[in-house]
């Protein structure tokens, strides 16, 4: 739908393409569900590359395919299965390898004029989740895992956009600390600056850790009766009338709905120095 200035972004956490229903994960449906958004820009998080469990696929070509773009890029943070022996986390370079991983995705339809990867360790905690299974959700001790930010900046008719997709831990503090990092970070690349993701963080929090806008409050998860929202679209250098229209899809692939807005990114902000995120 990109027209001059007017873009959708969203972002959508896949839990590596599983269906709630059947607890199958068939790329066919994930490329609908894809289809259905309809984004110019896709954050993805929990996205599998080449993983028995979801078909043998890269899950972001599988997005991209279906949104008609031509631009995208998987970073894994696991090398391996999470949660099966032998997953090791992953680093710079293992991306161009290929093989068996887990990560992070963006697929953009603009062309994209630089790559950047912003790495985390995984939390030294374990902590009790509720995990989706058959024939009902299980609470199980789940250790965190190494996360990413992975930025693109693109180039689109109304000027440069910087869009930046990260899967936070799950453990409290620790998201946040990584949440004030990926702002710092995000002040070396051209605005606006859109910060969309799995932030592991409810509500109004991440907006006003950054001092970024909130550009959608919806509750995303879980996804069959959406009741606090952990998926978010935060920016920076946006005026406050940007926003056309706001988004929630609920669809049969994951726990998450997706999140998404039509921007009219020919309405920025002057181009001011950033603020910082809070102490």
């Amino acid at each position: 739908m990109t027209a001059v200035g007017q873009t959708r972004v969203a972002t959508y956490n896949l839990l590596h393409g599983v269906s709630l229903r059947d607890g199958s994960t068939d790329p066919a449906a994930l490329a609908a569900a894809a289809a259905t958004i309809d984004a110019d820009v896709l954050g993805l998080q929990e996205v599998d590359r080449d993983q028995p469990r979801s078909g043998v696929v890269d899950q972001t070509a599988v997005v991209a395919a279906a949104l008609g773009a031509e631009h995208w890029r998987f970073e894994p943070t696991v090398l391996g299965t999470p949660g099966v022996i032998g997953w090791r986390g992953a680093g710079d370079g293992d991306a161009a390898v290929g093989g068996v991983s887990y990560g992070v995705g963006l697929v953009s339809r603009l062309p994209v004029t630089r790559w950047a990867v912003l790495r985390f360790a995984a939390a030294p905690l374990a902590l009790p989740l509720l995990v989706p299974g058959r024939p009902r959700p299980r609470l199980m001790r789940v250790p965190d895992e190494p996360r990413l930010a992975l930025a693109a900046v693109l180039d689109h008719p109304a000027g440069p956009l910087t869009v930046i997709t990260a899967h936070l831990s799950f453990v409290p503090g620790f998201n946040v600390a990584q949440l004030r990092q990926i702002a710092r970070w995000s002040t070396q690349f051209p605005g606006p600056v859109l910060l969309i993701g799995d932030f592991n963080l409810p509500s109004a929090l991440p907006a006003r850790i950054t001092r970024f806008s909130a550009l959608a409050r919806a509750a995303t998860y879980p996804s069959y009766r959406p009741a606090v929202q952990f998926d978010h679209l935060l920016a920076r250098g946006l005026a406050s009338g940007a926003v056309t229209a706001e988004h929630v899809w609920p669809l049969p692939v994951s726990d998450h709905a997706a999140v998404g807005v039509d921007v009219d990114l020919a309405d920025r902000e002057p181009a001011d120095a950033p603020p910082g995120p809070t102490a």
